[in-house]
């Protein structure tokens, strides 16, 4: 008796491109990756001088509420409050990746004290 081989069905594809990443031009995510390896990247920030400490805020008092006043960018000169997470004391120098959203006020009365 010979030997029948298998017949392939109809509606199968045949797998004609391996998996993985496409041949082809690489992508530009890839090549501004491969740019920077090995090198340092910072995303554009603005300067800030803290001038007061207003309060500790956060559920467990993590993070300090300051006003700071922008030193250079499209609101310089513009003093703004913000929650600061780690040690901060006055003069210090803060980064700040947005200067137009503005932290909400401490309210002094806390939870039941009316």
């Amino acid at each position: 008796m010979a030997e029948e081989k298998p017949q392939s069905k109809p509606d199968a594809k045949p797998d004609t491109k391996p998996e993985g990443k496409p041949e082809g031009k690489p992508r530009k995510r890839d090549k501004e990756v491969a740019d920077t390896k090995g090198k340092v990247v910072f995303s554009s920030a603005f300067e800030s001088r803290v001038e007061e400490i207003i309060g500790r805020t956060g559920t467990r008092g993590e993070a300090t509420q300051v006003r700071v006043k922008v030193l250079d960018g499209r609101d310089k000169n513009k003093t703004i409050r913000r929650n600061v997470r780690g040690p901060i004391q006055l003069g210090d120098t803060v980064m700040l990746r947005e200067t137009e959203i503005e932290a909400r006020p401490l309210n002094k009365a806390g939870r039941g004290n009316n």
